[in-house]
């Protein structure tokens, strides 16, 4: 019953305000005032988003890896219909 006395006061009220301090910081650090520093990090979440779902899907490893394996396989002549099929066999 403590535990979650404390973890809701921490969630409830500790934990803004540090978000808020933090921004104050922020704001001071650089010369901005709060609205444009809060402005700015949502300009930065929507370039990483858009990064994420453009550039971000031709790095994935599982892809890269396909393409990867189909260039060897292409460079040493190794087809698929080329590769006998061990799973059926016709007897």
């Amino acid at each position: 019953m403590i535990a979650l006395l404390l973890y809701r006061t921490i969630a409830d009220h500790l934990v803004p305000w540090a978000v808020t301090l933090a921004t104050r910081m922020l704001a001071r650090s650089l010369n901005m005032p709060e609205p444009l520093v809060h402005s700015t990090g949502d300009y930065v979440v929507a370039q990483v988003t858009a990064f994420e779902h453009g550039v971000g899907k031709s790095l994935c490893p599982f892809r890269i890896a396909r393409l990867l394996r189909a260039r060897w396989r292409g460079r040493h002549g190794i087809h698929p219909q080329a590769q006998p099929n061990h799973g059926d066999h016709d007897d």
